[in-house]
């Protein structure tokens, strides 16, 4: 990026990387590159996908509490809309939860591949199968699925599937993908000059739409991120999926057995398939957890009362280690200090 931006037309092989970026994410999820709109988040890609709709008869938004904030806020910020939630307030939900709930008054059907908290993988499949028998679209959020399990939009069977570029993506803040099944249905009220049919024309009068899910898309990307999307992509791109998925369920259930060796409380899914590629350590004070840990090179994520700790296509025995080793080593320094105080 750095050369490109010493060079004239900066802004051209800018453009470049976005096509690049576009095509690569399309490849990894089986879809067509016209399906695919380059957004700078998750959350302003669901409100692409919800702002058209007309919440009328189908009225109905069905989420849980264990999606992503930045998600469930679209979706309560939908005028017209009424979200129902699915499983318990604390963020327990199975995919019987959703068949349960689905009715003729459901207008879209918001299902996180993987939750972001504990890990646990939904049957995306059988409720789109489900929410398209009663009429309903179908919003997948795979931000902690795509990169470390494959992931096809036909099999999924969704009509919009979202995720960031960084993560396990390998890239950086500051971009998301939105899939849509039918790109050419209403236009979305967020827009853009890139939503326009020829952006480059500079029509300021005119305000058209393309009939492909670049229509969703609004300014100038972060160039940065659109960069390390490409190379972050084209990693993941080359790598089997499916072997990826087994290395990471190798290392939680070695990981889960370790850290419940000593003394632990983890959250796990009912049975390996049903388990995304991270594990929740129950911590209640895990953001102190977390900056003591990073301190000494494990980089976990606090989340209301827990710990993740993610296994990446790159993660190796000897990182499960060193994780373990200094959870042991934060509970020790833990219970010296509280005999100290004594």
């Amino acid at each position: 990026m750095l050369e490109d931006l010493s060079r004239p037309g900066f802004w051209q092989a800018c453009e470049e990387q976005v096509v690049e970026a576009r095509r690569l994410f399309a490849r990894l999820i089986g879809a067509d590159v016209d399906q695919v709109a380059v957004l700078p988040n998750a959350s302003v890609a669901a409100h692409q996908a919800a702002s058209g709709r007309r919440w009328r008869r189908r009225r109905d938004i069905l989420t849980t509490a264990a999606e992503f904030p930045g998600i469930a806020h679209t979706w309560l910020n939908q005028p017209g809309a009424r979200v129902r939630w699915v499983g318990s307030p604390g963020g327990a939900v199975r995919t019987g939860d959703y068949l349960s709930q689905i009715t003729r008054r459901t207008g879209l059907v918001s299902v996180p591949a993987v939750t972001y908290r504990d890990a646990i993988r939904l049957d995306v499949a059988r409720i789109a199968d489900a929410a398209h028998d009663a009429g309903a679209a179908v919003f997948v959020d795979a931000y902690q699925a795509a990169g470390v399990m494959p992931l096809n939009v036909e099999s999924l069977r969704c009509d919009y599937l979202v995720t960031g570029a960084g993560k396990y993506l390998l890239g950086l803040p500051g971009l998301a993908f939105l899939y849509v099944r039918h790109p050419d249905g209403p236009a979305p009220t967020l827009t853009g000059w890139l939503g326009r049919t020829d952006p480059h024309a500079m029509r300021a009068t005119v305000l058209d739409s393309p009939p492909h899910a670049r229509r969703y898309e609004t300014g100038t990307p972060a160039a940065a991120a659109v960069y390390a999307a490409v190379a972050g992509l084209s990693v993941i791109g080359g790598l089997d999926l499916g072997q990826v998925r087994h290395h990471t369920q190798r290392l939680i259930a070695a990981t889960a057995q370790r850290l419940a060796a000593q003394g632990e409380v983890v959250r796990l899914a009912g049975h390996v398939g049903a388990q995304g590629a991270h594990l929740a350590l129950v911590e209640p004070h895990a953001d102190v957890m977390a900056a003591w840990l990073g301190h000494r090179g494990v980089i976990a994520a606090p989340r209301s009362g827990v710990l993740r700790l993610a296994m990446h296509a790159y993660t190796t025995d000897a990182d499960i280690d060193a994780a373990c080793e200094a959870v042991a080593a934060y509970r020790c320094r833990a219970r010296t200090r509280r005999e100290g105080l004594r």
